[in-house]
């Protein structure tokens, strides 16, 4: 039997992932429409920013903290005027294993976050429904997409560096 077989006939062993715990690390919501008084007239413009965050837990092996931040902000249709605020990050800590070192940065910034975005979603949804605006939901995000504009802005960004003077 030649060597080559043997490598074939070992199992490939399969991923694991499970999600430890999950919180809110930060959290903050401004009514500004209250504060100010401002009437609010025809729909407001909601622009949503995401940042993604991920470590090695320190002295745990295969564990990882990955933070998922979201900032929205909500602005009259008409004079721009800022209605609400929100900032939340919130973490989760994962035990992976079986991922091989290549593509563990992409699993932690794409599988890792598609698993807590629901819990997030929910915590924005109930915010904005408690705040006294109508519940907001969140549309899906494309966490592959976002991890390839990630990487294409830190080539673009370090080379930029690289150029001369």
């Amino acid at each position: 039997m030649a060597e080559n077989d043997t490598a074939a006939e070992q199992p490939v062993e399969q991923v694991k992932m499970q999600i430890l715990g999950q919180f809110v690390r930060d959290m903050s919501f401004e009514n500004i429409l209250a504060q100010k008084g401002l009437k609010t007239e025809g729909r407001p413009n909601i622009s949503v920013q995401v940042a993604l965050d991920a470590k090695k837990r320190d002295g745990a092996e295969n564990q990882f903290e990955i933070a998922l931040k979201l900032n929205v902000k909500s602005e009259t249709e008409n004079s721009s005027e800022t209605l609400f605020m929100l900032e939340l990050d919130y973490a989760g800590i994962f035990h992976i294993e079986n991922v091989p070192e290549a593509q563990m940065h992409p699993f932690l910034m794409i599988e890792c976050p598609r698993m807590l975005f629901p819990f997030a979603r929910r915590i924005v949804h109930d915010l904005t429904r408690d705040g006294g605006f109508p519940p907001l939901n969140l549309d899906n995000i494309d966490f592959v997409q976002l991890y390839r504009q990630d990487i294409q802005r830190r080539a673009e960004a370090q080379q930029a560096e690289s150029l001369p003077n």
